[in-house]
């Protein structure tokens, strides 16, 4: 079956015809031509296709686009404003949060659910928010020194 989905992408709203069984992810990548999620397991176990659904992080290769109607979404793609990288994205190129890069969209948009949430958190809140996001290239020190430089120049 096929339905009429609208919702709010990156402070857009976009409306498409899409199947009952489009994942968010294929939604994303496929028809909005947004490559900052990734797949990567395809089942919710790595977190590098996280985003953000009404302001909390999601993981999009399990997430049906039919679910998300109504819904605003936000991509990596729509962190940076006016070809300024917000301060998660700066923060990470910054202290080295990243080295392949590939986790470091679904990082960052994990990140960003969390300082909205939590202006201030500790290094126990940072891990418990990345608790489902991979990377096999880091030892993770970097990424969560990256998260707490953004979170010092939010709270100045």
């Amino acid at each position: 079956m096929k339905r009429i989905v609208s919702l709010k992408i990156n402070g857009r709203t976009v409306e498409d015809v899409i199947p009952d069984n489009l994942l968010l992810i294929d939604f994303l990548r496929d028809r909005q031509a947004l490559t900052g999620a990734k797949k990567g397991c395809d089942g919710g176990e790595c977190g590098a296709c996280t985003v953000l659904v009404d302001g909390r992080p999601r993981l999009s290769c399990i997430t049906l686009t039919a679910k998300c109607g109504g819904a605003d979404i936000e991509t990596i793609e729509g962190q940076a404003q006016n070809g300024r990288l917000s301060a998660l994205q700066r923060a990470f190129h910054e202290n080295l949060g990243a080295q392949c890069g590939f986790c470091t969209p679904g990082m960052i948009i994990a990140a960003e659910g969390l300082l909205r949430e939590n202006p201030d958190p500790d290094v126990n809140d940072i891990k418990a928010a990345l608790g489902g996001n991979l990377c096999r290239c880091t030892g993770y020190v970097k990424i969560i020194k990256s998260v707490q430089a953004a979170a010092a120049e939010a709270t100045q």
